[in-house]
C-alpha cells in the first residue's frame, strides 16, 4: 500500500504551522481565554445598552448589592467608551493644532472653552439630542452619558499631547527632517512615541477623573426630568439621596475593586510599556514592570498578531503617503502668510461675531443681559477657591511626584494608591463631609476647596510624575556624579524638566476645578442640603430646574473666566516650556 506524498511546498508550510504550533504553551491559553472572557462580558453586558426606553416611564436601580457585580461592568463598559472616544479625539485635535499655525489660533482657545464648560452643560443638550435619536431605545441615553464622561476625559488628554507634539526633541525633528519622512511615518514613529509617557499618564489621569463624574452621568437630573441608567454611580446616587450609609459602603467598595482592578490589569501594564520610549543615552538601573505585561511578553500571540498584521500596516503606510513628506521650510514668505492669516481671521470672527450676536439676542429677549450680574459676581467667589486650590496643590504635590516619578519601585506602590484616591467620586464622601461641616461649623464657602481638591488636584501630581519620569537617567545621573543637590538640583533640573508637564497640569486642574465647583458647592446627604456661594451652585440650581438663560449665562460666564485665566496665566507658561525648557 503506498502512502501518499505532500508537495515540496504544502510539506514546508505544514512543518512551519506545526512549528509554531509547537512553541504555543499554557501561558497562550491563558492569554487567550482571557480575551474570549472580555469579549463574551462586553457581548452580554453591552446588550443591555439597548433595551427599551419610555422617558415618561423612568424608574429607580434595584440596590441590593448583588447586583453592584452588573452595575460595576456596565459603568467599566461607559468608561472604555469614553476613553476610546477621547483617544481618538485626542490623536486629532492635538495634531491638527500643533500642525497648522492658523488652526491653532481657533483649537486651542476652542479646548479652553470646552474644558470650562460644566458636565452639566453637556448633558442639558445631549440627553434630549440622544433620546430624539434614538427613540424608545436605552442606546441614546447610554450615548449621552459615554459622551458625557467623554468630557471630562478628553481635553486633559489633548492639551498633554498637543505639548507633546510642539516640544518634540529637536534631534527628532531634524532626523524626520533629513531621512523624508513622510508625515504618516513621522507620526507613529517620531511624534507619538515621543508624547507616549504623558500621553499614558495623562490617559490614567482623565480615566480617574471619569469616576469622578459618574454619578452625574448615571444619575441625571435634567429640566425636571430624572434618568437612571445601570451603575455604581446611579446606584451610589440613590444611596445617598436615601441616606443608606450601608448601601453607600457598599459601593465604597465596589469602586475601590474597581479602580484595583483596572489599575493592575490595564494602567500598569501601559505605564511598563511606555518606559521603552523614553529619550535616554543609558539605561535606567530600575525600570517600571508589570505582572501582567510580563505574562503578556511570556505569550507567543503578539508575535502571531503582529505577523498576521504585518500586511495591514504596510499598506497602511503606504496609503499614508498620500498625506505628503515632512519637508516644511523653516521660514515662509511673511507676505503670504498675512494674507492668510488676514482671511482666516475674518471667516472665523465673522462665525464667532454671529454666534455670539444670536445667544445675546436670545438671551435679551427672554431675560435681559441683567441675567449675566450675578453669575459674573458668584463666578470671583468660585474663582478664589480655584487660585487657592492651585497654589496649595502645586506646593504639596510637586514634591510628592517628583519623589514618585524619580523611584520606580516607588511609583509601582504609589500609582495604585493615587489612583484610587484620584479616582475617588467626591459624591461618595458627601455623607462624611456633610457630617463633618455640620459637627465643625464650617461653611461649604470653605470646606468646597476640599471637595473640589478631589477632582482637581491630581492633574498635577499625575502630571508632576510623568514629568519626572521623562527626565533621561543620564541627566540625573550627571547631577549625582557632580554632588549637585539641593535648591541647586530642583533650578538647574528638575524644574526645567517637569515644568512642560506641569503646566499642562496645571491648566487641566484649574479647569478641572471649575467643573468641580458643580458638585462640590452643593452637598447634599438624606434631607440635608449644604450650599456654598459660587458659580457651581449656580449652575447646578439652574440645570436641575430647566432654566436654560441662566444655564447659558453661567457656562458663558464660567467660560469665561477659564479662557481669560488661561490666556493671562497659563498660555504663557506654556509658550515658555516650548521655548526654554523642551528638551
Amino acid at each position: 500500500m503506498s502512502v501518499p506524498r505532500l508537495e515540496p511546498g504544502r510539506a514546508s508550510l505544514s512543518a512551519r504551522v506545526a512549528r509554531r504550533m509547537a512553541e504555543f504553551s499554557w501561558v497562550d491559553v491563558v492569554v487567550a481565554a482571557a480575551v474570549l472572557v472580555g469579549l463574551y462580558v462586553v457581548v452580554r453586558v453591552g446588550g443591555g445598552t439597548t433595551v427599551s426606553f419610555v422617558p415618561s416611564k423612568v424608574s429607580g436601580i434595584d440596590t441590593d448589592p448583588a447586583r453592584l457585580p452588573y452595575y460595576a461592568a456596565r459603568s467599566l463598559l461607559r468608561m472604555f467608551a469614553a476613553l476610546g472616544l477621547s483617544l481618538a479625539f485626542t490623536l486629532v485635535w492635538a495634531y491638527a493644532a500643533a500642525h497648522s499655525r492658523r488652526l491653532e489660533r481657533v483649537l486651542i482657545p476652542a479646548l479652553d472653552i470646552l474644558q470650562s464648560v460644566p458636565i452639566l452643560g453637556f448633558l442639558t443638550i445631549l440627553v434630549t439630542g440622544f433620546i430624539a435619536l434614538f427613540p424608545h431605545s436605552l442606546f441614546g441615553l447610554e450615548c449621552a452619558s459615554v459622551f458625557a464622561i467623554f468630557t471630562s476625559q478628553a481635553w486633559n488628554m489633548t492639551f498633554a499631547f498637543y505639548h507633546s507634539l510642539i516640544t518634540v526633541p529637536r534631534e527628532l525633528d531634524e532626523l524626520s527632517r533629513s531621512m523624508g519622512f513622510s508625515r504618516w511615518m513621522r507620526f507613529w514613529k517620531i511624534e507619538l512615541p515621543s508624547g507616549a509617557i504623558n500621553l499614558v499618564w495623562n490617559g490614567m489621569m482623565s480615566f480617574g477623573g471619569g469616576w469622578f463624574f459618574l454619578v452625574a452621568s448615571e444619575l441625571i437630573s435634567v429640566s425636571n426630568h430624572h434618568y437612571v441608567l445601570p451603575g455604581v454611580g446611579s446606584y451610589a446616587g440613590t444611596a445617598i439621596a436615601a441616606g443608606d450609609l450601608g448601601r453607600v459602603g457598599w459601593a465604597i467598595i465596589t469602586m475601590a475593586v474597581m479602580v484595583v482592578g483596572v489599575n493592575f490589569l490595564f494602567w500598569r501594564p501601559l505605564v511598563a510599556w511606555a518606559e521603552r520610549f523614553k529619550v535616554e543615552q543609558s539605561e535606567a538601573v530600575h525600570v517600571q514592570r508589570s505582572l501582567v505585561l510580563d505574562f503578556l511578553r511570556r505569550s507567543h500571540w503578539p508575535r502571531a498578531l503582529g505577523r498576521v498584521t504585518a500586511p495591514l500596516r504596510e499598506a497602511a503606510n503606504r496609503a499614508g503617503r498620500v498625506f505628503g513628506v515632512d519637508d516644511r521650510p523653516l521660514q515662509a514668505d511673511p507676505l503670504r502668510r498675512r494674507a492668510g492669516d488676514l482671511a482666516f481671521a475674518l471667516v472665523v470672527c465673522g462665525l464667532i461675531g454671529w454666534g455670539l450676536l444670536d445667544l445675546l439676542g436670545y438671551l435679551h429677549g427672554q431675560t435681559g443681559l441683567g441675567v449675566f450680574a450675578q453669575p459674573l459676581l458668584l463666578g470671583l467667589a468660585t474663582l478664589t477657591r480655584v487660585v487657592v486650590l492651585v497654589t496649595v496643590a502645586t506646593l504639596v504635590w510637586v514634591p510628592i511626584g517628583v519623589k514618585i516619578g524619580f523611584s520606580p519601585r516607588l511609583t509601582r506602590i504609589a500609582q495604585p494608591v493615587v489612583q484610587i484616591l484620584a479616582s475617588f467620586p467626591a459624591n461618595f464622601l458627601f455623607p462624611l463631609a456633610t457630617w463633618f461641616f455640620l459637627k465643625t461649623g464650617l461653611s461649604l464657602n470653605i470646606g468646597g476647596i476640599l471637595l473640589m481638591a478631589l477632582g482637581a488636584q491630581w492633574y498635577i501630581l499625575f502630571n508632576s510624575i510623568a514629568g519626572a519620569m521623562a527626565i533621561p537617567t543620564d541627566l540625573r545621573e550627571a547631577m549625582d556624579d557632580l554632588g549637585v543637590r539641593g535648591w541647586q538640583r530642583w533650578r538647574r533640573l528638575i524644574i526645567p524638566g517637569i515644568f512642560p508637564a506641569y503646566v499642562t497640569g496645571g491648566i487641566t486642574a484649574s479647569g478641572g476645578a471649575w467643573n468641580a465647583s458643580i458638585v462640590a458647592e452643593i452637598v447634599t446627604f438624606g434631607g440635608t442640603t449644604l450650599t456654598a456661594t459660587g458659580l457651581g451652585a449656580y449652575i447646578a440650581h439652574a440645570t436641575e430646574h430647566g432654566d436654560y438663560p441662566k444655564i447659558l449665562a453661567g457656562i458663558a460666564v464660567m467660560s469665561l473666566y477659564v479662557v481669560g485665566l488661561n490666556r493671562l496665566v497659563w498660555r504663557r507658561l506654556y509658550r515658555l516650556a516650548e521655548n526654554r525648557y523642551s528638551l
